[in-house]
């Protein structure tokens, strides 16, 4: 990890710092927002719901301030299997110590699962901004006003912010709101990084994403990856990139007729991983079996999930 930038001490004084939890249900657009907010692709994205399975940092610095955002699983009602319950107590540790809490819903959208988020946060003392996401799909603003008070009830939030995150509407003030709420403080991270997960997290996840766009139904919640292989030299970054499975019947999809889905994923994830490393990569796939992996906890520590403490 980097150590934090040197600033004079005039800067310092003016200087805000601090963490931000973005949460609310899956498919709201955390991910979609963390990802403008940094300039850059960070968290992969999906129409799929519950695309983010584990806590992700991006780090905002520009001359005013560090923002520290932590990027989280959708909270949700049913969690049945180990990996559901994984990602709700993942989602949940991220309000603990924040300076901030960013709850997203969807813009004229009020499920039992957003109040069940709302009843998570009812005990923090820290400011909660509800950003109602995706508004530029609402042509009729007097009945999103009209929902905004009576279904949802503002006033149980510090602060309301419309957005459209895919857009980029509303995102800078949202930015601005933010970072007038955090301490002045010394910038916790130096200014050129921007996450701190380690870049075969991110390559895992970059493999993932291409899975879960070509994969229908239920299968891209049964698959998970793993990196075994990142070698690099001036020339070539070398990825080794496993695709853990849970039935014998879910690998020959994920293979394909003759390859083809597999070769398709792997073409499309080198693509996206050349952008993010800025180098040519080769990059090899398999797929494995590790059954029901997704509802063991032992297999759920073996694979990488790790939890976070505060």
């Amino acid at each position: 990890m980097n150590s934090a930038p040197e600033k004079d001490e005039d800067t310092l004084k003016e200087f805000r710092c601090g963490y931000v939890a973005l949460v609310g249900r899956p498919n709201v657009g955390k991910s979609t927002l963390m990802n403008h907010f940094l300039g850059q692709k960070l968290s992969i994205v999906t129409a799929k719901p519950q695309t983010t399975r584990q806590q992700i940092t991006g780090i905002k610095t520009t001359s005013e301030g560090q923002i520290v955002f932590l990027d989280t699983p959708g909270i949700h009602l049913a969690a049945k299997k180990a990996l559901n319950r994984y990602m709700n107590r993942i989602a949940r540790a991220a309000l603990n110590d924040v300076d901030v809490v960013l709850f997203l819903i969807e813009a004229q959208r009020w499920t039992r699962q957003d109040e069940h988020v709302v009843q998570a946060m009812k005990d923090l003392e820290v400011p909660v901004i509800l950003v109602v996401n995706k508004v530029d799909l609402v042509a009729n603003k007097e009945r999103l006003l009209h929902f905004l008070k009576e279904d949802v009830d503002t006033s149980r939030f510090n602060h309301v912010m419309l957005i459209s995150a895919k857009r980029g509407d509303g995102v800078a003030d949202l930015e601005s709101l933010v970072l007038k709420q955090l301490p002045f403080s010394r910038p916790f991270y130096d200014e050129s990084q921007f996450t701190d997960r380690s870049e075969r997290f991110l390559a895992g996840e970059l493999v993932r994403e291409q899975l879960m766009q070509r994969l229908h139904q239920e299968l891209p919640y049964s698959i998970t990856v793993e990196i075994e292989e990142f070698k690099r030299t001036p020339a070539l970054l070398r990825i080794g990139a496993v695709i853990w499975v849970e039935r014998e019947s879910q690998k020959q999809i994920v293979i394909g007729k003759g390859g083809k889905v597999l070769k398709q994923v792997g073409s499309q994830a080198r693509l996206a991983l050349q952008e993010l490393f800025e180098q040519k990569i080769f990059l090899r796939t398999w797929v494995k079996i590790s059954k029901d992996w997704s509802d063991s906890e032992k297999s759920l520590r073996e694979l990488g999930f790790e939890e976070f403490k505060g």
